[in-house]
């Protein structure tokens, strides 16, 4: 399969992008977690374009996904990618496969992979405070809700802030969606299946105490619940 949607890629470069410097293919087929649903994600630079575009459509019915970036632009959309610590840019470059290469390729991949291997930076001692005081207002709300509907949405907004505070925390990259658990299950397997199980237990069964203890058995590993004394921006008076 591997072999075949390589060739699709390459037809594509030489029909529609053939000016291109360099073309990668990524996404779920080169990891090998394709689906009857998963497109063909291709990464092109091709320094005669002023700027950065995405286009998604159909070629030999396969849908496709091509990230057309200058280098200029390319290493912005990087370094925008490292500052949310959602890294999809760096590593579709960095896990992909060459197509077409105009001799800095390799170099550029190997750059990258280096950069993705380091994780995004630490959170300061003030964005830590912050991030503590918002998970354990959301958490307030899920043990608090009397209502099933309410609950299931707050249930994954925790979830979410849950994972990426995990992360951030131990200097790994988060994730969105599907990319959430993977993110996890990268880390820690058994975190990951932890909290999994977690919202299962809410979303078949309507019990809120696993979910409740991982959340605060995090938050106690770096410093705790935040409530009482907390203050975002400056108090001035005339």
């Amino acid at each position: 399969m591997l072999d075949h949607v390589k060739q699709i890629a390459l037809s594509l470069l030489r029909d529609k992008y053939s000016s291109c410097d360099i073309g990668i293919l990524a996404g779920s087929f080169v990891r090998g977690e394709n689906t009857e649903t998963s497109d063909l994600d291709i990464v092109l630079i091709d320094d005669s374009y002023t700027v950065s575009f995405r286009e998604s459509f159909y070629y030999e019915t396969y849908p496709i996904e091509c990230f057309v970036h200058n280098r200029t632009t390319l290493y912005d959309f990087i370094e925008s990618d490292c500052k949310r610590a959602r890294p999809s840019l760096l590593r579709m470059v960095s896990e992909g496969i060459i197509l077409k290469d105009d001799g800095s390729a390799k170099q550029l991949q190997e750059e990258l992979t280096s950069r993705l291997k380091q994780g995004p930076i630490m959170w300061t001692e003030d964005e830590l405070l912050y991030k503590r005081y918002m998970l354990t207002d959301v958490l307030d709300d899920f043990k608090g809700t009397m209502s099933r509907k309410e609950g299931i949405f707050i249930a994954a907004k925790l979830a979410e802030m849950l994972h990426e505070f995990i992360l951030r925390m131990n200097k790994q990259w988060i994730g969105t969606g599907k990319w959430i658990y993977r993110a996890l299950n990268t880390f820690d397997p058994l975190v990951a299946r932890n909290l999994a199980h977690a919202l299962d237990s809410y979303y078949l069964e309507g019990k809120k105490e696993q979910l409740i203890a991982i959340t605060e058995e995090w938050l106690d590993v770096y410093g705790g619940a935040v409530f009482e004394g907390f203050q975002l921006g400056s108090i001035s008076k005339k």
